[in-house]
Order: structure tokens, then sequence, then C-alpha cells
């Protein structure tokens, strides 16, 4: 909105993720005058129009790229991830080693694979280049699996932790204590009916429903739908069984 206003218009406190310099870079493509975008502060001065000759090519998503990586360890597989950005998921990579994953980067490809129960870490989610809240949830199903007591201190959203719940309904053990959970790893999670409370819980729930004993039934999918494409079908490709029965 701001591309088009009279005078400058300054946005305090912004987020830094890629997605967000690259929407910048695009409008700058089409003749915006952006500036800031990465950073705390994005200065944006307004033009009289924008173009529409400009040709861009989005930047891949990185929470996607970190859910796969995730599903890896949870399940102790091994993915090869295509089309990825490896220096946007630093954050997360230093957490995965440190759980016992083995991670090997490519140009624009990550490897992700662990032969073994994964270990016990402790995580604080952080604005980007921090550790993302949008991969809590996720990073939260593969402790609950871990060995030991893990600490996850969410600093970001005050709702994330609601999956904890349907995870404790799959046998973990999880409590929430304010901006805190801690996982009690158990060796398995089992089947059950649960329900995605957001787009990453579901994500989360997806992962717990693939590694758990018995069938799984997860509901609310329209969540997940709205921040990955045709997920089961990617998922089913790597040897889970997954049917959707709603709509698609």
């Amino acid at each position: 909105a701001a591309t088009l206003a009279d005078g400058v218009t300054i946005i305090e406190n912004a987020a830094k993720e890629p997605h967000i310099v690259d929407v910048a870079n695009f409008l700058n493509t089409m003749g915006a005058d952006i500036m800031g975008a990465g950073t705390d502060t994005i200065r944006i001065r307004g033009v009289k129009e924008l173009v529409g000759n400009a040709t861009y090519s989005v930047v891949p998503d990185q929470i996607e790229t970190g859910t796969f990586m995730v599903a890896a360890v949870a399940s102790q597989g091994d993915i090869l991830i295509k089309n990825c950005i490896p220096k946007h998921m630093e954050s997360l990579t230093a957490k995965l080693l440190e759980m016992g994953a083995k991670v090997e980067t490519g140009g624009d490809s990550i490897r992700v694979f662990c032969d073994q129960r994964p270990k016990k870490v402790n995580i604080k989610t952080q604005p980007y280049p921090g550790f993302p809240t949008d991969l809590q949830s996720q990073m939260g199903v593969a402790l609950s699996i871990a060995e030991g007591v893990s600490i996850i201190e969410e600093n970001i959203w005050d709702s994330r932790f609601n999956y904890t719940i349907e995870l404790n309904n799959m046998n973990a053990n999880i409590k929430v204590q304010g901006k805190r959970a801690i996982f009690n790893g158990v060796k398995n999670l089992k089947g059950t009916t649960v329900t995605a409370t957001d787009l990453r819980a579901g994500a989360a729930l997806l992962i717990a429903g693939i590694i758990a004993d018995g069938e799984t039934e997860l509901r609310n999918i329209e969540h997940i739908d709205r921040g990955y494409e045709k997920i089961e079908q990617k998922f089913t490709k790597l040897g889970a069984k997954i049917k959707r029965t709603g709509k698609w």
C-alpha cells in the first residue's frame, strides 16, 4: 500500500524473514522505492505508479523446507529437498545436528537423514535469523519422541503451544508453563483423532500421525492447505500412508 502513497512511509519493528525481502525486491523491480527490507525499519517513498512488465522468481518457502527437514528427523528417515536455499535454514540445521541428524547441503538442496532416536535440545524462538516460530510446532513433534527432556521457549506467538494438547492425546508427555513447554520424550506416539488449530500445528500433527503407531485421523485440514500445496502427495511419495477423506 505504501508504494503508491504520497510521501514517505516508515514501517518500524518490521519482520526480517527472506520473504519480506523478496516482496520488497519484487516491488522495486516494478518501480517501487523501498529501502531497509531485512532490517527492523523499512522506508518506502511513494511513487506515482508501478509498471506491470516485470519478471520475477519467488524465493523458495523456507518453512515448507523446514517442515520436511524436521519430518526426516522425527521419522528417522532420509529426505532430499530440492529448490531451497540452505542459508535460510541455518538456525534449524544447527538444532537438527545437535539432535544427532546428518545434514548435507548443495547449492539449492538439502539432504537430512537420521538413523537414531533424536537427542534432546532446547530451543528459543526468535525473529529471523533466529529459530522461527513457524517451525516450533513441527520441532515439538520431534522433541516429543526424543531422548531426555527438552524445552521450547516461545517468544513470538502466544498461542503456538495449542498443538501440545493434541500431542498429549497421542501419548506425548508435554507440560506447558507460560511461554515454555517441557517435553519429556516418549518412545512412541499413538494414533488417535486430533484437530489442527492453526497452519503450523496442522503440519506438525500430520508428521505426528506419520510416525505414530496405528491410525491417526487429522481434522480441520483446511489450515494445512493454506500454507502447503498437496502436502499429503509429497509425503506419500516419501513412503507415508495418507488418505484425504474430505474436500481437496
